[in-house]
């Protein structure tokens, strides 16, 4: 590892929000984060293909992950490193080039030993959406104090998978992203002490972006087992720039849970403020990616968003049947490629969801407590 140094290139530029130097972010709160979350999809259940990238300055970390779920099975690649100047936005063989701000970012990963890689091209179909700070407080600390911005866009290029490469063309290949960046769970486990069996984000967790073509529907949706909402949003965004976004009043979920899981088999969210009249959005998912394994989002205690894995870069491969992992995934977030209609609009999208420890409101009176 080389001597460390404060000073980086993006020093240069004029973005300074604080006295320091960008390296050092304003908060010394250990789980500060600054993270990529890109998916790929050809609106189909063909495959589905999610990646990120992530900072952890406070923690000296950056690290990175592919994750393509095709034919069953469920290949990743994920690496890090030390985390030196945070103007460099690679790990391993991953990287992310911002070809124009807002508009167009290339994301490429060489060739490893997950035997999955891509050089694929993202560019926007619609403007950049700020949404809603995430602010969560437990037992006293700030456990989610967070900024996003969520968008639409089509692919270019070519996904590899296990030896085959696959056409990605913007006719048929769509998928979301968001760049979000503040405090949130990263890292080692730090002690439970009072928050012990205490979830930092309890109940259930919606969020789907939808693309239908001259417009996309936003919709999120962080409800305790209370049943207070502490995040909230329905809109829609179109296409035109000119076109503002309207707002579609408050969101109402139903959901089809299987029986003996925590997986949702449809859904029908309802806008009841839309500006032509209450709509309803019916969601099915296509195909699953079991994100919380294998990627740093949930299970793994030795892989973790953040978590320091040495002075060296590490990349490491891992292959799973999605019918083997299911079963303790379904606890974690789960994202799938949706199908979504409303009128006469078919649109495709994330399709994501998540129950965390007791929602009475789906029969989940316990943590462990699966669908009846």
């Amino acid at each position: 590892m080389t001597a460390e140094r404060s000073v980086s290139g993006w020093d240069d530029y004029p973005v300074h929000q604080t006295s320091e130097f960008v390296r050092h972010v304003a908060t010394s709160d250990r789980n500060f984060y600054d993270r990529y979350y890109f998916n790929l999809h050809p609106s189909s259940d063909e495959y589905f293909a999610i990646f990120g990238l992530g900072q952890y300055p406070n923690l000296g970390t950056t690290d990175a992950f592919l994750a393509v779920t095709k034919d069953g099975i469920q290949r990743i690649m994920r690496t890090s490193k030390p985390l030196e100047d945070r103007m460099d936005i690679s790990v391993g063989p991953m990287r992310v080039e911002i070809i124009e701000p807002l508009e167009k970012l290339r994301v490429i990963v060489e060739p490893n030993d997950a035997d999955i890689a891509m050089d694929v091209t993202w560019t926007a179909s619609i403007p950049a959406f700020e949404e809603p700070r995430q602010y969560l407080r437990s037992r006293g600390t700030v456990v989610f104090d967070t900024q996003r911005f969520a968008q639409m866009g089509r692919w270019e290029g070519t996904l590899t998978v296990a030896g085959e490469d696959i056409a990605v063309t913007p006719d048929r290949c769509g998928g979301s992203r968001d760049r979000s960046w503040g405090v949130r769970p990263v890292g080692e486990k730090q002690p439970d002490g009072i928050r012990q069996s205490i979830s930092v984000m309890p109940g259930m967790w919606n969020y789907m972006p939808i693309d239908f073509g001259d417009h996309s529907i936003v919709y999120m949706c962080h409800q305790r087992p209370d049943g207070v909402r502490p995040l909230e949003e329905a809109v829609r965004v179109w296409a035109d720039p000119d076109r503002p976004v309207e707002w579609l009043g408050t969101p109402e979920w139903d959901h089809d849970m299987i029986s003996g899981t925590r997986l949702l088999s449809g859904s029908r969210i309802t806008m009841p403020e839309a500006p032509e009249g209450p709509i309803t959005i019916a969601a099915k998912p296509l195909v699953t990616n079991f994100i919380s394994i294998g990627t740093g989002y949930g299970f793994e205690e030795d892989w973790r968003h953040g978590m320091w894995q040495g002075d060296d870069e590490v990349v490491q491969a891992l292959t799973y049947h999605v019918d083997e992992i299911r079963g303790l995934a379904q606890y974690g977030v789960v994202d799938s490629v949706g199908e979504f209609t409303y009128g006469d609009q078919v649109g495709y999208g994330l399709y994501e969801h998540g129950f965390f420890g007791p929602f009475p409101a789906m029969n989940l009176h316990d943590r462990g407590d699966l669908h009846p």
